[in-house]
């Protein structure tokens, strides 16, 4: 009975509940963000079905990216929101599995997908000559899938047994989120095996992905300092900057916010941390990847109509 009972019902997510005044600065600044999080990661997708030039292995892998991070955003900042402007901060039990089951797999595919862009790169710097060789359209599909049903895996596998753990009542969650650790942290029982087999599962999920990703650059930058000319020196960092950056934020606020303990201001930490990288991450991800991007400032020129070349072809019918 008191099983049933655990399945049915709300939680609370306390969230800032205590602050207030910082939860009506979080929700307009939250919201702006998960507008442009929704606008930027939309575009990349849109542009890159549109235009032929984006029909590329790293706008491929970029698209897929983009779709990680809608979900991301889509699965808690909504509900976030509304808990931060009213007065009730309830989620559905429904509700809760979804944020977990959504934050666990996009998670684990994320950490997958981003070490098959740095073998990309890898293969885009090292191997410039047999690219389009190698990274061929059905070898392309093959690694999106796998990184995809390794993520979903994770997720079906840790989701109901993390929701399974006894909580004797407790329904306050200390986080705007339904989020693992904050959920193992009610719980009332041993959490030893569930603990231990999220270890377990990070060394196929994070830590296989970030040594792939480190030897990838590795061999990069051993690639790059063999470039004579200054001008092939900088066509390589470019080609790699932005997916540099894009690891470096997403890894080192999982590595630091996993890392910390229990304690009351490390959990308002890990509030922050999650913030960021559910929400600002994604917001950033489309800019980093697009500011210097000649081929997607293309792309959008041409859907706008602003492109001299389209114009031309107009002209020319």
């Amino acid at each position: 009975m008191e099983r049933s009972n655990e399945s049915s019902g709300d939680f609370i997510l306390l969230g800032f509940s205590d602050r207030p005044k910082l939860e009506m600065v979080l929700f307009f600044v939250n919201m702006l963000f998960y507008f442009l999080a929704v606008t930027g990661n939309s575009t990349i997708i849109f542009l890159s079905l549109l235009d032929a030039r984006l029909h590329t292995p790293m706008y491929f892998f970029l698209s897929n990216l983009s779709l990680l991070d809608l979900c991301y955003t889509t699965s808690s900042i909504p509900r976030m929101l509304v808990n931060l402007w009213g007065p009730h901060k309830t989620i559905t039990y429904v509700g809760c599995v979804i944020q977990l089951f959504a934050f666990l797999f996009v998670g684990g595919i994320e950490c997958i997908l981003l070490s098959v862009m740095a073998y990309d790169r890898f293969v885009a710097v090292c191997k410039a000559l047999h690219y389009l060789t190698i990274m061929q359209p059905q070898l392309c599909l093959q690694l999106a899938a796998f990184a995809w049903l390794s993520g979903i895996a994770n997720s079906i596998l840790m989701s109901p047994l993390t929701m399974s753990l006894g909580r004797c009542g407790h329904r306050r969650i200390n986080h705007f989120v339904c989020e693992m650790p904050a959920i193992i942290r009610i719980s009332c029982v041993d959490t030893g095996r569930v603990e231990g087999l999220a270890f377990f599962l990070a060394i196929p999920i994070v830590l296989v992905p970030l040594t792939t990703i480190l030897v990838s650059y590795g061999f990069i930058a051993s690639a790059v300092l063999r470039i004579q000319s200054a001008a092939g020196r900088q066509k390589a960092f470019n080609t790699c900057s932005s997916h540099l950056v894009v690891v470096s934020l997403f890894y080192s606020t999982i590595i630091y916010m996993y890392m910390q303990p229990g304690n009351m201001a490390s959990q308002d930490q890990g509030k922050f941390l999650t913030l960021f990288y559910c929400l600002v991450t994604p917001t950033l991800n489309p800019f980093i990847y697009t500011l210097r991007n000649k081929d997607v400032k293309g792309a959008t020129r041409k859907v706008l109509g602003k492109d001299p070349c389209s114009l031309l072809d107009a002209g020319g019918h």
